[in-house]
């Protein structure tokens, strides 16, 4: 077949490959251990970098949240802002209405009051003038009573005998006829 390698040979070669091999990794070791006091300050100053980002991350997470949270706070709060002004302006028009119709009363109630004054002047007045003119007329009717009865005498003569005894007894006469009507 190929080649006759004899048992010896195949021995000695595995040997001398895992010698080798095992010398290779105890000055493996061995040099990355002096390889690693003699690291490179950049290796180092990459790695707090990288450190740096990563929290630098973490915390534009975080404030990107509170943003978020902060910007849809503000929209409510503009929102209750928005409704509390139309309220007030609402109130406002109803207020400014309110007050517009109070002053149009104030006005309608002096006119009234002003009317009613000369209404109460011109039936005081009437009642005046009433009370005058029954006054007249019971001046006037009693004259005709007394014309009626014959106690009044107009006659332009005036008996000079006649005494007190005839005027007592006119007057007499007079408040009978009062009296009966």
């Amino acid at each position: 077949m190929f080649v006759d390698i004899s048992q010896d040979l195949i021995l000695y070669t595995a040997g001398a490959f895992l010698l080798g091999w095992l010398l290779s990794s105890i000055f493996g070791a061995i040099g990355s251990r002096s390889r690693a006091k003699k690291r490179d300050p950049r290796d180092d100053r990459i790695r707090s970098l990288e450190a740096e980002l990563r929290v630098a991350q973490t915390d534009l997470e975080k404030v990107r949240d509170k943003a978020q949270s902060l910007e849809k706070e503000l929209e409510d709060a503009a929102a209750d802002i928005e409704k509390r002004d139309n309220v007030i302006s609402h109130q406002q028009l109803k207020m400014d209405e309110t007050t517009r119709d109070l002053k149009e009363s104030v006005i309608k109630t002096r006119e009234l009051r002003a009317e009613l004054s000369d209404r109460a002047t011109e039936n005081l007045k009437s009642e005046v003038k009433l009370r005058e003119v029954e006054t007249e007329l019971s001046v006037a009717q009693a004259s005709t009573d007394l014309i009626a009865t014959g106690v009044l005498d107009y006659s332009l003569s005036r008996p000079e005998e006649a005494g007190e005894d005839d005027d007592d007894e006119l007057l007499n006469q007079a408040d009978m006829t009062r009296s009966s009507t």
